[in-house]
């Protein structure tokens, strides 16, 4: 039996929703720069990598005060699916990541760009009219949310990304979810 050695990353994706002017949900995404990695698309407003001896809890509190300056109550912070993903093209997957996605409706604070280095402002976007450029793993779970909160399906607990034969729309619509969180 070969051994395979590969590293997991593990890292906390907050999305901070909020109801908007027209009724629609609308999401806080981040326009990426000088940071090596899709720099140049709206990503996630709060996001970063687990440090070591940090939970993800701890990661997505740390990284909201860092990113843009608000407060949050881990007991706000609600699960919204489990990510296991691989970065690499090859298909050898050896870099792995596991991304922890929660949802947010109440912080402390007003959002605002606290990294001007690696971000270059924040934006409200409704959910159902995503800007073109948003990171492909994070576009997923955001397609899933939105159809969830307009009646459709759960948002699986787990969903995978990168792997073949295994991208998360086939995923998700291959299995029965059932109805709706309330």
């Amino acid at each position: 039996m070969a051994i395979h050695t590969f590293t997991l990353v593990p890292a906390a994706y907050v999305f901070l929703l909020r109801t908007g002017e027209h009724g629609q949900p609308e999401v806080l995404l981040q326009l990426r720069r000088n940071t090596g990695y899709m720099d140049g698309y709206w990503a996630c407003g709060v996001a970063g990598h687990v440090e070591a001896a940090e939970s993800v809890l701890s990661t997505a509190v740390r990284e909201a005060a860092e990113e843009i300056g608000i407060t949050v109550n881990p007991a706000e912070l609600r699960p919204l699916t489990a990510m296991h993903r691989s970065n690499d093209v090859a298909g050898a997957a050896l870099e792995q990541r596991v991304d922890f996605f929660f949802t947010l409706q109440r912080w402390s604070g007003q959002p605002q760009v606290r990294e001007s280095e690696k971000n270059a402002g924040l934006s409200w976007w409704p959910l159902e009219s995503l800007p073109e450029k948003v990171p492909p793993h994070e576009r997923a779970v955001l397609s899933l949310l939105a159809s969830e909160l307009d009646g459709g399906a759960r948002v699986p607990a787990v969903t995978v990304f990168g792997f073949d034969g295994e991208e998360i729309d086939r995923y998700v619509t291959a299995r029965d979810h059932g109805p709706a969180r309330g």
